[in-house]
């Protein structure tokens, strides 16, 4: 085999290569999109929280602040007390990427009306006077939205009636995975980062 012979055979690997590689994701999308692969049924997944299938978008729901006006994830920069305690640490635990993550409280109820129901909190703390002066105390920072009991119970169906399920939701406002108080704290730090990691943002 001569010399130029070689070269255009390494000058079709190098093309072909990637060329291959775009035609094979096209497919995978396509058929994925299409809902006739799932490669998350088969590949199987690393996170430990559970997959909310399909996705929902947070932003369908007309969620308002405490001030009566619309709130949408989009325009962020983008309960029970021992679930706030949980998100709080995690958030805090994230180290270098503390700023690039949110916390929401969504309720169907004016935070104002809210009662806190506990009289010591998970860090074994007294609990303050109410709910309102406990997330201004303890989580600063946090938006309260509120949202109609019905479109509570559309977006996030997995909460049960202790309102102990929370949600992690991606940059772009789709709630991806719903979380509960028997999944380990490091296991949802795992998580947030693997997002993180694949995020554009």
């Amino acid at each position: 085999m001569d010399q130029t012979h070689k070269n255009r055979m390494v000058l079709l690997s190098i093309i072909g290569i990637p060329v291959t590689m775009i035609l094979a994701a096209t497919w995978l999308w396509y058929y994925v999109v299409q809902g006739d692969l799932d490669l998350v049924g088969s590949l199987g997944t690393a996170n430990r929280g559970d997959l909310v299938q399909p996705p929902r978008q947070i932003d369908e729901a007309e969620l308002k602040e405490q001030t009566g006006f619309p709130f949408s994830l989009s325009d962020l920069e983008q309960a029970c007390e021992h679930s706030l305690y949980v998100t709080r640490q995690i958030h805090v635990a994230m180290g270098k990427e503390f700023k690039r993550l949110r916390r929401l409280y969504i309720s169907d109820v004016e935070v104002a009306e809210t009662s806190l129901g506990v009289s010591t909190l998970s860090d074994n703390r007294p609990a303050p006077a109410s709910f309102s002066r406990l997330l201004e105390n303890e989580h600063r920072g946090m938006k309260q939205v509120t949202a109609s009991t019905a479109e509570l119970e559309q977006l996030f169906p997995e909460l049960g009636e202790d309102r102990t399920t929370w949600y992690l939701v991606d940059p772009a406002g789709w709630i991806m995975m719903s979380y509960n108080t028997e999944v380990p704290y490091k296991d949802v730090i795992g998580d947030l980062k693997f997002l993180l990691k694949n995020s554009s943002e």
